[in-house]
């Protein structure tokens, strides 16, 4: 019997780990991404990250460019 649907939408959280899969990468990488801003924020719940599945995917669709504009073209 498959899950009910949410009245709100799909609220699917994912670990650092689930995320790193889905990336082919090491958590520790998708630490660096999120600290650097070239990746959806994650959503702080105490000491946890949580990522959503939602955000995560549109940004693997959109070929994972860096979130976090940099000003004057990163040239300081």
């Amino acid at each position: 019997m498959p899950a009910p649907e949410s009245p709100i939408g799909d609220v699917s959280l994912l670990d650092i780990s689930a995320v790193a899969e889905l990336l082919n990468c090491s958590p520790r990488h998708v630490r660096r991404l999120a600290d650097t801003g070239k990746m959806p924020t994650p959503i702080k719940l105490g000491a946890l990250l949580r990522f959503s599945r939602t955000d995560i995917d549109a940004w693997i669709a959109g070929g994972c460019k860096s979130v976090r504009s940099v000003p004057n073209g990163g040239v300081e």
